[in-house]
């Protein structure tokens, strides 16, 4: 679903804004083309996204309390976007009540959790008398066909970034290649397998809606749509290779669209895998140098493909001379260039991976004969 060129977002993110359980609200907000002109959450009300974010301009977003308060702004908001993403995709029934004021007031609602708001009987409804829009982003594709082993074209670069557990950025990192890439000239595009970077790009599949049998023929449609929109082509990732509840997610991004690169990334400070929902629980993250290998024998089953590089997100460590320290350690550790694109910017990173990348024995050149997988 493109985004409307005169769109304007009021979040709905009551008692999440933030990193985590928010991350909708905060990568649509960092990375999306739509203005957004309030954030609601009673929890912080008073607050202004540039704390979360930086102090400029594109950042100045106030956190207000109510819907009433939010529409109360000038250029009035046009729809109402859901910004969290739980556990389990569920909608929380005390937003009920906010949803169908916001389409009575005639705003238009955008979803990316796995309760679909359009099959909601009172809210079609509503949405019909006001004649207004709701666009559920994980609805599946009709499309259902299983992998045919499409080979990626001649010239093209695919680059998967994979992670050491869920929520910790994988999408954020691909989204600031792509920017390093197009900023030193490259053709690029980025493919969005979630519903948070279709918001954010417009176009693509949430892989994680789609009946198992078919995850991989959807992977190999989104590289021949991507590779038609750019020669290096970023794949957001999903989940993790060992996440106990979200692994079956990563091997079919892995295994159908065969990337020829992949970037890990990696929250240090982190030790165990995010599984709140069973606190009692815990499932130790595997070291960086098993993540590297794992991730390379399990996509070697299907196609070659070499961990380049590694991103960190040093969100947990303030301090920048400790987050610099912590990433000269990584690449110690495992000899790979390693930085956090996000924190600190995406150029020196992007080009050792394209650089490592094009030296991969496996890519081929876009002059004749068939690329290889």
């Amino acid at each position: 679903m493109p985004t409307a060129p005169d769109r304007r977002l009021v979040i709905l993110a009551e008692g999440n804004f933030g990193f985590h359980h928010g991350k909708t609200a905060m990568g649509v907000i960092r990375f999306g083309s739509d203005k957004v002109v309030a954030v609601i959450d009673s929890t912080q009300a008073g607050r202004n996204v540039r704390e979360w974010l930086g102090d400029t301009g594109r950042f100045d977003i106030p956190i207000v309390g109510s819907l009433n308060e939010a529409l109360g702004f000038i250029p009035r908001a046009t729809a109402l976007l859901i910004g969290i993403a739980p556990t389990g995709g569920r909608l929380p029934e005390s937003w009920r009540a906010v949803i169908l004021a916001a389409i009575r007031s005639g705003l238009d609602v955008l979803s990316g959790l796995h309760t679909f708001l359009g099959d909601d009987e009172e809210f079609a409804e509503a949405a019909r008398a006001a004649g207004v829009r709701i666009i559920d982003y994980r609805r599946p594709p009709e499309r259902m066909v299983t992998a045919v082993g499409r080979r990626h074209l001649p010239g093209k670069r695919v680059i998967l970034t994979v992670g050491t557990d869920c929520a910790i950025g994988k999408m954020s990192v691909a989204l600031e290649l792509r920017r390093a890439a197009a900023a030193a000239g490259r053709s690029t595009s980025f493919v969005a397998t979630g519903q948070t970077g279709m918001m954010i790009e417009g176009w693509g599949v949430a892989v994680d809606r789609v009946i198992s049998d078919f995850v991989q023929g959807t992977c190999e449609w989104l590289m021949e749509e991507g590779e038609s929109r750019g020669d290096w082509v970023l794949v957001e990732g999903q989940g993790s290779i060992d996440h106990p509840a979200y692994s079956c997610v990563t091997v079919g991004l892995i295994h159908g669209c065969t990337p020829h690169a992949m970037v890990l990334v990696h929250r240090p400070g982190l030790a165990a895998h995010d599984f709140d929902h069973l606190p009692d629980r815990s499932f130790p993250l595997m070291s960086l140098p098993d993540a590297i290998r794992n991730h390379e024998l399990l996509a070697g089953l299907v196609a070659p493909s070499r961990v380049v590089a590694i991103a960190l997100n040093t969100s947990n460590y303030a301090d920048e001379a400790e987050a610099r320290r912590i990433i000269e350690a990584t690449a110690l550790e495992t000899g790979l260039p390693v930085a956090d694109p996000v924190r600190f910017g995406g150029d020196w990173l992007w080009a050792q991976i394209e650089g490592a990348t094009d030296a991969l024995p496996w890519v081929q050149p876009a002059v004749g004969g068939e690329a290889r997988a």
